[in-house]
């Protein structure tokens, strides 16, 4: 199978999640949660660190003022997308085709690539990312992951996207 007419083994990941359509139908269930789980936790471990936290600034702080209002109610309403992930999952902060800062939640390793947008950060809320410290507090564990955003990372991965 090819996606552009080009072999899928010559295809980056995000290229063949972007058209999920493409993807043999023997093989697409373990593309998408392989190589899905790859992509998100690629990013994931690149946006979170230590002594990392605080808020964004810039250009990134401006769209998402732009975007949601205030830092505080992007966060908010990331940290509601975050919670009511229904099971394994992840949320979003995403660049859209306009350039617009959108909020998502995929469900398992689905990507938001496969829906169009750009992800920037990303939070795995699957339980094991957080039954050890957290057990069933999921809540509790969205709060904390504030204090280990890497902004800077965030904001090279928005421009990257724009």
């Amino acid at each position: 199978a090819a996606v552009d007419g080009t072999p899928l083994a010559n295809q980056s990941l995000s290229t063949i999640l972007s058209d999920k359509s493409s993807i043999p139908s023997e093989i697409k269930n373990a593309v998408i949660n392989n190589g899905g789980g790859h992509i998100n936790h690629s990013l994931f471990w690149t946006v979170i660190g230590p002594n990392a936290g605080g808020s964004p600034t810039g250009k990134l702080a401006d769209e998402i003022n732009s975007s949601f209002g205030s830092f505080d109610s992007f966060k908010s309403t990331f940290e509601t997308t975050a919670a009511t992930q229904f099971g394994s999952g992840w949320a979003w902060l995403c660049v859209n085709s306009s350039g617009s800062l959108v909020v998502t939640s995929t469900a398992n390793q689905d990507n938001p690539i496969s829906d169009g947008l750009l992800p920037i950060l990303g939070l795995d809320v699957w339980e094991h990312a957080y039954y050890l410290n957290y057990q069933n507090r999921r809540p509790d564990y969205i709060s904390a992951f504030w204090s280990v955003v890497n902004w800077d990372q965030v904001q090279a991965n928005y421009d990257a996207a724009k």
